[in-house]
């Protein structure tokens, strides 16, 4: 009865495991390409021709808000018989660029921060 015991926790020890998972959504925004983007210079079609469609497109106030993103995420997990931890960090990077009513562009905000992103193991704090 002894051995059944320590043979049971024996195999619900080596029954635990680990999981790493690695996902990207949408194209690399490349930093040449963002510097080559001018206000009051380049018009849309350049910047179609450079970057293809947006990933999202908005209008505000008769103005066109071209967005373009890449979200990266890791996640890393505990798993456990009966319970499982997972830790899951996003991060994107973001291009916002706003055409003006003649097609000329009015304002660029770019932010790159996936290359900073670490797999966390602990799912508790940090």
């Amino acid at each position: 009865m002894r051995r059944a015991g320590l043979l049971l926790g024996v195999i619900l020890l080596t029954l635990n495991g680990c999981a790493f998972s690695r996902g990207t959504l949408g194209e690399e925004i490349k930093t040449e390409t963002v510097n080559s983007i001018k206000k009051g210079v380049t018009t849309r079609a350049d910047v179609l021709a450079q970057l293809g469609a947006p990933d999202r497109l908005l209008q505000l106030n008769g103005r066109d808000l071209f967005q373009y993103y890449r979200y990266d995420a890791k996640v890393g997990s505990l798993l456990l018989i009966l319970i499982n931890f997972s830790r899951v960090s996003v991060k994107s990077d973001d291009l916002f660029i706003i055409i003006n009513h003649e097609g000329i562009v009015e304002e660029v905000i770019a932010s790159k921060r996936t290359g900073n992103l670490e797999f966390r193991f602990w799912p508790f704090g940090d």
